[in-house]
């Protein structure tokens, strides 16, 4: 979709949805049919925050890396930021049954087993391992009032 007739004419992705997938053997772990094409042929996968990986398609990851590169060298938490972001990012592409290939460093950081959870978060794709994104889902049952309160700080 292409955000018509603005003068940015930024390109709204619609990675949306959770999706539950095995990991094979081999570190693989299949990318939902419907996000294939909003990836693209190539894009980038990094460490994440709260325990997993992240997905950019390479659009995406242009911009967040520019924002990060433009961060003073000289700042102590931008340098960790970019550290912790830029030091893991493997550029990917899909194989013909459309998965991924995660490198063994992100799978033991995400702490990916078997059961592997795909979520689309409209302009990069998340891959929780299961035990996490539950345990994930239940803090944030649990304080939805507080999480709703603190994005009004937000505007949204």
């Amino acid at each position: 979709m292409v955000d018509g007739g603005n003068s940015r004419d930024k390109v709204i992705l619609m990675l949306i949805g959770e999706y539950l997938h095995k990991m094979d053997s081999k570190g693989r772990v299949i990318i939902p049919a419907k996000f294939r094409e909003e990836l693209g042929d190539k894009f980038v996968a990094t460490r994440g925050l709260d325990d997993c990986l992240f997905i950019f398609p390479m659009d995406e990851w242009e911009l967040f890396s520019q924002k990060i590169a433009s961060t003073p060298v000289t700042n102590k938490n931008a340098r960790f930021f970019a550290r912790f972001f830029i030091s893991g990012a493997t550029e990917s592409t899909l194989d013909k049954q459309g998965r991924i290939n995660i490198s063994s460093n992100l799978e033991e950081y995400a702490e990916l087993k078997k059961e592997v959870v795909v979520i689309g978060l409209t302009n990069r794709i998340e891959l929780w391992a299961k035990e996490n994104w539950d345990k994930f889902l239940k803090t944030a049952e649990e304080s939805t009032d507080e999480i709703a309160s603190a994005m009004e700080d937000l505007g949204i």
